[in-house]
C-alpha cells in the first residue's frame, strides 16, 4: 500500500480566507491590565464606571482589530479576502461507479484501543475510511476476509499503534501565525523542519538571539519576533535596547501574551510611528521629545503598530507557509482530530468558507470540531443565531463538524489577569483579576439561549473566582431547565478548590484543563499565587477520582500541540525551570493520561461516537508510535517517536512533512 503525502498546497484566495478567520481567535489569549480593563470585573465592580459595551464586545474587539486593521490594508494592495471566493470553490462533483469493496488490513506489534472490553489487538481491517473489525489475531478477521478481497499493510508490524491522538483545544489558524514566527520564548519550541529550538533562559540569551535573527534577515525586511516572556525575564525591552542589536533593520519583539509589542528605530520609521500617531494612546511609550520609545504596551498600544506587520504575515505564500508549518506540527505529534473552540470570531461566512475548502478536503490531516463563538455569532445574527448555528450542523462532514458554543468567565492564567478568590495576588496592585461580564446575569443571559437549545457549551473559566461564577450559572441553568449529559465544559478549570471539583461533578460537567499551566507556569506563577496553589494548577487526579471526564489541551500558542508531552506531564507534573514535581497527589497512571488524549478529549468535544477508541465502525484514526507509552519508563513518554498519522485508513509517514 502506498504512502499518501501531500503537501499543502492552497490558492491564493484562500490563503486570504484562512487568514481572515485568524482575526476573532486571537481574544482568547492572555491579556494586558491598561486602566480601560479594570473597569470591566463581577468582583469589585463599580457600576458608575461600567464602560459603554458589554464584555462580548470589548473581548471579540480587543485583539481583533489588529487582524481586521491588516485584512483592511491587504485588502488595497489587491489582496483582500472577499477578491476570489467564486473562483476557489469546489468544482461539482462528479458520480463514478462504485468501485468494488476492497479491505485494507493494518498490523502492529500491538494496537492499544482504549476499549475496556477488547483493550488490545494486532490487526485491524479498515473498510471506507471506516474500522471493519479488529482482531487479536489476524484469524480473528477471516470471517471478513473471506467474504471481500483485501491487502495487507505490515509496514507498521513492529510498532505500537493507539487511536489518532485528539487535541480537545487549539485554535490552529491563529497559532500558526504566532508559533511560526522566529521565536524568543522562554521555552523549548518544536520545530517541524529541524531540531527543537531552544528557549531563552534569561535576558542576555534573548538579545544574543535577536542580534542572530538581525544577521540573518534580508536587509529591510522586518523582523518579526514572538513569544518573549516578560514574567520569566523580568524586564521589558524598548528602543534603545533594541538599537543596540540594530538601528536600521526593523526589529519588532511580540510578547507570549500577544497584547505587547516593542519595536526599533528601524520599524519606527518603516511604519511611521509618528508623534502625532501616538499622542495620548495608553500604553504607548514615549520620550521627552513625544517620540515613540519602542514600548507598546497593552491593545490599544500595539494596534499602532502591530496591523501592519500583520499584514505582511497575511499576504498568501506567507500565510501557506504559516499554516504548513502548524499543520506539519500537528501530524508530527499525532494529531489526528483537533477542536476549533472559537469559530466565527469575524467573519462567520469567511471561515465557513475556509471550512469548506480546506479543512473539509484532502489538503487538511486533521478533522476539525469547530465550537462556534457565542458573542460572535449572536452580534451577527441576533436572535437568529441559535437557529443558524444549528443549520451550520447540517454541513458537518466527518471531516469538519461543528459541536457546541464557546463563552468566557474570566481572563488568562499567562497574564496573571484570571480571576482569583480570597486571597487574590501576592502583589495586587500589579496583578488583577478580571470576570468578562458585567454581572453574573448578564453572564447566564448569554448562555441561556444555547442551554435551552441543547447545546454543548465550552466556558473558558481560568482562576478560582471565575470557576467559581462558572459553576454557580451553570447551576442556575440546570435550575431553569434540567438536562442529562449537557457536556458543559470547563475549559482549562486553572486554579480550582476542592469544593468545586465536586460541584463539577453533582452537576455533570467535564473538565478539559491545560498541562501547561504545570509545566511551563507553576514555577513562574508562585510568586503571584503561593506555592500551594501555583502547584496544583490544572488538577486531575483529585478530578478523576471523582469519576469526572478530565481531557487535555495546548490551547495553542499558549503550549504547542503535543499530546505525548500532555501524557508526560499528567504523569509526571514536572516544573519545567525547576525540576520539581508539583503537587504529586495530582498525578495520574499513564493509562489514565492516555485516554485523557483519546476518548475522553474526544467525549468533550463531543465526537466520541467517531474518533478516540480503535473498535468497529469508528473512523479509522490512528497515531503510529515506535514504543507504548505504558511500557516505557515515565520520564521517557515524551520522547517517544511518532511514526506515522492514519486518517480514515490513509497513511502520512511523519518523515515526510519534515519540510516545508
Amino acid at each position: 500500500m502506498r504512502t499518501r503525502h501531500r503537501k499543502t498546497l492552497l490558492s491564493a484566495a484562500v490563503l486570504s480566507s484562512l487568514t481572515a478567520s485568524v482575526i476573532g481567535a486571537w481574544a482568547h489569549g492572555s491579556h494586558d491590565h491598561s486602566p480601560r480593563r479594570q473597569l470591566l470585573g463581577i468582583h469589585g465592580y463599580d457600576p458608575q464606571s461600567k464602560p459603554d459595551e458589554t464584555w462580548g464586545t470589548y473581548c471579540v474587539t480587543e485583539l481583533a482589530p489588529f487582524f481586521r486593521d491588516a485584512v483592511a490594508i491587504n485588502a488595497k494592495r489587491g489582496l483582500g479576502p472577499t477578491l476570489h471566493l467564486a473562483a476557489t470553490q469546489a468544482p461539482p462533483a462528479v458520480s463514478a461507479p462504485a468501485a468494488p469493496k476492497k479491505i485494507t488490513v493494518f498490523t502492529a506489534k500491538k494496537f492499544v484501543t482504549m476499549d475496556p472490553g477488547w483493550p488490545e489487538a494486532t490487526a485491524v481491517a479498515v473498510m471506507d475510511g471506516k474500522i471493519l473489525s479488529v482482531g487479536v489475531t489476524f484469524d480473528d478477521l477471516k470471517p471478513w476476509l473471506d467474504k471481500y478481497p483485501y491487502e495487507v499493510d505490515d509496514r507498521f508490524k513492529d510498532k505500537v499503534i493507539y487511536p489518532g491522538f485528539v487535541e480537545a483545544h487549539t485554535h490552529p489558524v491563529m497559532g500558526s501565525l504566532a508559533i511560526s514566527r522566529p521565536t524568543l520564548s522562554h521555552f523549548p519550541m518544536r520545530n517541524p523542519y529541524g531540531a527543537e529550538i531552544p528557549g531563552v533562559k534569561t535576558r542576555d540569551e534573548a538579545i544574543a538571539r535577536l542580534k542572530q535573527y538581525a544577521a540573518d534577515a534580508k536587509p529591510g525586511e522586518t523582523l518579526l519576533t514572538w513569544g518573549y516572556d516578560v514574567l520569566a525575564m523580568g524586564a521589558d525591552f524598548d528602543r534603545a535596547s533594541l538599537d543596540a542589536i540594530s538601528k536600521t533593520q526593523p526589529i519588532i519583539v511580540w510578547d507570549a501574551s500577544e497584547h505587547n509589542a516593542y519595536a526599533n528605530s528601524g520599524a519606527i520609521e518603516k511604519y511611521e510611528i509618528t508623534p502625532e500617531k501616538i499622542k495620548g494612546v495608553i500604553g504607548v511609550g514615549t520620550n521627552p521629545d513625544g517620540t515613540s520609545n519602542g514600548q507598546f504596551l497593552g491593545t490599544d498600544a500595539a494596534r499602532v503598530l502591530l496591523p501592519q506587520v500583520i499584514a505582511e504575515q497575511m499576504a498568501p505564500d506567507v500565510a501557506a507557509k504559516n499554516l504548513n508549518y502548524f499543520g506539519a506540527l500537528m501530524t508530527q505529534a499525532g494529531v489526528t482530530t483537533a477542536g476549533d473552540l472559537f469559530f466565527g470570531g469575524v467573519d462567520m461566512d469567511l471561515e465557513q468558507h475556509l471550512s469548506r475548502s480546506y479543512f473539509a478536503t484532502d489538503q487538511s490531516r486533521q478533522r476539525i470540531v469547530h465550537v462556534i463563538d457565542g458573542f460572535s455569532a449572536r452580534h451577527l445574527y441576533g436572535e437568529d443565531a441559535v437557529s443558524k448555528a444549528l443549520a451550520m450542523q447540517s454541513e458537518a462532514t466527518d471531516k469538519t463538524m461543528y459541536k457546541g458554543v464557546k463563552f468566557y468567565a474570566d481572563d488568562a492564567f499567562v497574564s496573571l489577569s484570571m480571576d482569583m478568590q480570597w486571597p487574590g495576588y501576592i502583589d495586587p496592585d500589579t496583578y488583577k483579576g478580571l470576570f468578562m461580564y458585567a454581572s453574573k446575569d448578564d453572564f447566564i443571559a448569554a448562555m441561556r439561549p444555547w442551554w435551552n437549545a441543547g447545546f454543548p457549551i465550552h466556558v473558558h473559566s481560568n482562576g478560582s473566582g471565575g470557576n467559581q461564577v462558572t459553576l454557580d450559572a451553570l447551576a442556575a441553568l440546570q435550575a431553569e431547565k434540567p438536562r442529562f449529559d449537557h457536556r458543559f465544559s470547563f475549559e482549562h478549570f486553572g486554579i480550582s478548590t476542592v469544593a468545586q471539583g465536586r460541584r463539577v461533578k453533582a452537576l455533570g460537567a467535564v473538565v478539559s484543563t491545560n498541562p501547561y499551566y504545570v509545566y511551563e507556569r507553576a514555577d513562574l506563577s508562585a510568586q503571584q499565587l503561593g506555592t500551594d496553589r501555583a502547584s496544583l494548577a490544572a488538577r486531575m487526579r483529585s478530578l478523576i477520582d471523582q469519576d469526572i471526564v478530565v481531557s487535555l489541551h495546548s490551547d495553542t500558542p499558549v503550549g504547542i500541540p503535543s499530546p505525548l508531552l500532555e501524557v508526560w506531564t499528567a504523569v509526571n507534573r514536572i516544573g519545567f525551570t525547576s525540576g520539581k514535581v508539583h503537587a504529586p497527589a495530582e498525578r495520574v497512571d499513564v493509562a489514565r493520561a492516555l485516554k485523557m488524549v483519546t476518548i475522553d478529549a474526544a467525549y468533550t468535544l463531543g465526537v466520541e461516537d467517531k474518533v478516540g477508541t480503535i473498535e468497529t465502525g469508528k473512523l479509522a484514526d490512528f497515531v503510529v508510535l515506535e514504543e507504548d507509552p505504558q511500557a516505557v519508563d515515565p520520564m521517557a513518554i515524551k520522547e517517544i517517536a511518532v511514526i506515522a498519522t492514519i486518517l480514515g485508513g490513509d497513511v502520512t509517514l511523519t518523515a515526510d512533512t519534515r519540510h516545508p
